[in-house]
């Protein structure tokens, strides 16, 4: 019979949780950092260029963070380059908007004007998006952006 004071072994330990799909476990929080900051960097880079440069400054911070980090930091080179392209295509339509209002003669204003609004709040939200996905560790991709940097 069995000694009703023994032990049984302690049962094995659970294994890990599977990442969820789409999260890569290895990232560290650093690289989902600068992650964030390259996505976030184009809302600053707009608000400080606004008056002289429009469009183009919110290319200059996932510009920066991507040239600095591209060698060290795998997932902030990845993200930092849809930052990139993404505000590169938005710099590109602006400016074709703003061409079609000046060819018109300043008419075609009346249409390009509430575009041009209807777009920067996409963006926005798609930026705000893409910063917290980042921040998840979950690569995000920008719909309608033209990849020209790969």
């Amino acid at each position: 019979m069995t000694d009703p004071h023994e032990t049984a072994p302690p049962p094995p330990p659970a294994p890990p949780p599977a990442p969820t799909p789409g999260q890569a476990s290895a990232i560290s929080a650093e690289e989902r950092q600068w992650a964030m900051f390259a996505h976030l960097s184009a809302l600053l880079g707009g608000l400080v260029t606004a008056g002289w440069a429009g469009s183009i400054g919110c290319f200059i911070g996932p510009l920066v963070i991507w040239l600095v980090k591209k060698e060290t930091m795998p997932f902030v080179d990845d993200q930092a380059k849809e930052a990139l392209n993404f505000n590169i295509t938005l710099a590109g339509l602006f400016l074709v908007l703003f061409m079609l209002g000046i060819l018109t003669l300043g008419i075609g204003f009346l249409i390009v004007i509430p575009l041009m609004l209807i777009i920067g709040v996409a963006a926005l939200v798609f930026i705000i998006i893409a910063a917290i996905k980042s921040n998840e560790g979950v690569a995000y991709r920008y719909p309608f952006a033209i990849r020209l940097i790969k």
